[in-house]
């Protein structure tokens, strides 16, 4: 399995190294570390991935990828590698899926975390905020591309199914 990180987003690659590591351990998969900070090294992201076989990829949040959704897509859809992340965006774009933190929720408390110090609230009595609202999203139609046939019980759960 390849995973996809920024280097140059020290503390998001360090965490989810830690995290994905930790989980292929437990269920016996061999991560692939990729490095991409440039449309470049994308490519050649890929090129491994496919040298290797990888079985799939997921893609570390970040927004360098965020805004490369469509190169990512696109590029997984050539070499026919199922493709996950934690935007909403990499399954819009033609990825498999997602799941992580509903980014307009998450603005939205930010919205409202601004304006209580904005009526004079002081930054350092006000709570830490975290994400409270993720979601799970399928791309139906890239599933059936990929040939994969996702389980019933999952598209029950998916907050949103894109056909």
């Amino acid at each position: 399995m390849g995973l996809l990180v920024n280097p140059t987003n020290a503390r998001t690659t360090e965490t989810t190294l830690w995290e994905v590591r930790e989980a292929a351990s437990t269920i016996g998969l061999q991560i692939q570390l990729l490095k991409a900070n440039t449309i470049d090294e994308i490519n050649a992201a890929f090129a491994a991935l496919v040298r290797e076989r990888a079985d799939g990829l997921f893609v570390a949040g970040d927004a360098f990828f965020t805004s490369r959704r469509v190169q990512l897509a696109t590029l997984a859809a050539r070499n026919r590698i199922p493709m996950a992340g934690v935007a909403r965006e990499i399954p819009a774009a033609g990825g498999l899926m997602s799941y992580g933190a509903d980014l307009l929720h998450a603005w939205r408390q930010v919205g409202v975390y601004t304006g209580n110090i904005l009526k004079g609230a002081k930054p350092a009595e006000l709570p830490v905020q975290q994400a409270v609202k993720f979601d799970f999203v399928i791309n139906r139609g890239t599933a059936t591309l990929l040939g994969i046939e996702v389980a019933p019980q999952l598209l029950t759960i998916a907050d949103e199914v894109i056909e």
